[in-house]
């Protein structure tokens, strides 16, 4: 017995009746065609001529004339439509009630208008390269200004979504620790962001980058670091509203000016964080493998003390100049937070963590001191992390000049330090995580 792929009656008998039926249907639809001179079209593609009377080519022409003007308008019409879903201002922006009104509005850029400041994207001009995609120097001529363009790459880890999110957080914001939006470019799939220029480039370059830059970079300058950082998450807790969770915390993301003036960037991962009754924010886990919070990566639960975990592997990499994650490490040093554990009981130790380049050109105190709010940060128990002003308060104080041994020793925060308990294990197979 044979089978057909088709529903209903499908006995052979029945289908050659309709095949005959559907003949005869298709002999007028052919008459149909011919007199309509639809076949112009085959002849227009194969390039002959047509061979019909001189009437009939002009009503054909005109037939042709006709499709294709609609074609063009049908796509104008969709790519209109496109870009228009796609564009940052189509995008309802949240409540943001109180927000500083000293915001700057980010301008809406030409693709031309970025080509000639990056001359043609020139690899010159070249800067480096991320999860959005690559990062180029440029020059705004007509208001003399040095900027740095960043453009999506289509086919890169983050698309339109992450993109419409950094231009509507830093176009709400306003404040020295976070790096300011001038613009953007909509245009096409082009997708362009538009920044004020960092000329020392990122902490992950001079922290893991150059000799000299490693040596450059003193005890003071790590903390100033550190502060900066900190002020700029506290602005995003604290002072925004509604308050943003950062979600990306890491070295590569935090811009250094002229100084070590400190901002942060890359704000594709932001997310508005829980309200009213709610502690938490479930979604989806998306962040840099190393620095992600356990109990976020686990559960899909992300809040505030999130950031303040990942916070404290940036503050661990500044004090120990070991990444986060380092695979050219022994195997049991390749995670720094679990080859740090350890070595937090032991005070004794604490000076086997910090940068070798450093050359114990350091205040043994202020090690200490900084040691204790890594190890508050990266506490299992979320509850147990210290907030944005606490870091802030702490920081701000080991950074200032007049910070040295003869200090009195103070407690940065009122939290228990040693009560460490084992992370998580985590699979060391994969820089970023994504679920």
């Amino acid at each position: 017995m044979k089978c057909f792929p088709f529903s209903g009656d499908t006995s052979p008998k029945k289908q050659e009746k309709k095949n005959i039926g559907n003949n005869h249907v298709n002999s007028d639809k052919n008459r149909i065609i011919r007199n309509a001179n639809i076949n112009v079209v085959k002849d227009n593609i194969k390039n002959k001529p047509i061979g019909r009377r001189h009437d009939q080519e002009t009503h054909a022409k005109d037939t042709s004339a006709g499709i294709q003007k609609k074609s063009v308008k049908e796509e104008e019409t969709k790519a209109k439509k496109d870009a228009k879903q796609s564009s940052p201002r189509s995008v309802i922006l949240p409540n943001v009630k109180g927000q500083n009104k000293n915001a700057v509005k980010a301008k809406s850029f030409t693709f031309s208008e970025l080509m000639i400041a990056t001359e043609n994207f020139e690899e010159k001009n070249f800067l480096g390269q991320g999860g959005f995609g690559r990062v180029y120097k440029g020059h705004l001529k007509d208001t003399n200004e040095v900027v740095a363009i960043k453009q999506l790459d289509i086919h890169g880890c983050q698309g339109i979504r992450e993109f419409v999110v950094e231009v509507m957080t830093l176009s709400m914001a306003d404040h020295p620790n976070l790096v300011k939006l001038i613009g953007y470019c909509v245009e096409g799939e082009q997708r362009l962001l538009v920044y004020e220029y960092m000329p020392l480039g990122s902490l992950e370059d001079h922290l893991f980058g150059e000799v000299s830059k490693r040596k450059d970079l003193d005890w003071h300058s790590r903390m100033k670091i550190a502060a900066g950082a900190a002020k700029g998450l506290e602005y995003l807790h604290g002072t925004m509203n509604p308050p943003i969770i950062y979600r990306d915390v890491k070295c590569s993301n935090i811009l250094l000016g002229e100084g070590y003036d400190t901002k942060l960037s890359d704000f594709g991962l932001a997310k508005v964080g829980p309200s009213g009754d709610k502690t938490h924010v479930s979604t989806r886990v998306m962040g840099t493998y190393g620095y992600c919070a356990p109990d976020y990566a686990l559960t899909g639960q992300l809040t505030f003390k999130s950031d303040i975990y990942s916070f404290g592997v940036v503050l661990l990499e500044l004090i120990t100049g070991r990444r986060a994650i380092d695979h050219d490490r022994p195997s049991k040093e390749r995670n720094l937070v679990d080859w740090a554990r350890p070595l937090f009981k032991d005070r004794k130790k604490f000076h086997e963590m910090a940068d070798p380049i450093l050359e114990n050109q350091y205040p043994s105190r202020g090690l200490y001191q900084t040691l204790m709010i890594c190890a508050m940060c990266i506490q299992d128990q979320p509850s147990q992390r210290p907030t944005t002003q606490e870091l802030v308060h702490a920081l701000t104080f080991l950074a200032s000049k007049n910070n040295k041994e003869t200090t009195t020793h103070i407690e940065p925060i009122q939290t228990s330090v040693w009560s460490l308990s084992p992370s998580p294990k985590k699979s060391d197979s994969e820089d970023e995580i994504k679920a």
